[in-house]
């Protein structure tokens, strides 16, 4: 196994006594984020619904690192529910609570309530950019061919 990339985080106080996210399996690429919601209530995903769910917690990306929030397969194969901007981006300068976009895609309401996995957490290596203008860019043998132009 790889060396593990340190993530510092702390609970938000409606996050307190939730499950500190965690690698399920030695192979897997990300961690679950849980619906930091009040335990009496539940939130009510109508078909075609987005809401804004927190997680109840904020976390602190090394320099170089950035988050990637997908959806977890298993919600959008069996109801539809995935998350609306995938992947979302955590830059690692962002110390605020880490929420995610649901949409229910669906054709049925989704209800979500405290502790149920929401969303993954993949946190990858990001490169620092610049952009140098140019008068021409080199020539490629796929040039300025675009959506769709390989083939199927």
């Amino acid at each position: 196994m790889t060396d593990r990339v340190g993530i510092a985080f702390i609970w938000l106080d409606h996050g307190r006594g939730l499950e500190a996210p965690q690698q399920q399996s030695a192979g897997a690429a990300g961690v679950d984020l849980v619906a930091a919601l009040d335990p009496a209530e539940a939130l009510l995903l109508p078909p075609g619904g987005r809401a804004l769910v927190p997680t109840g917690m904020a976390i602190a990306l090394p320099p170089g690192y950035e988050g990637q929030v997908r959806p977890r397969s298993g919600l959008a194969a069996r109801h539809g529910v995935t998350v609306l901007n995938s992947p979302g981006t955590i830059d690692a300068d962002y110390r605020g609570e880490l929420k995610v976009i649901l949409v229910n895609l669906g054709e049925a309401p989704f209800e979500i309530r405290r502790g149920d996995r929401i969303a993954q957490l993949v946190v990858a290596p990001v490169s620092a950019v610049r952009f140098d203008l140019r008068e021409t860019l080199d020539a490629t043998d796929r040039g300025m061919g675009g959506f769709g132009s390989t083939g199927r």
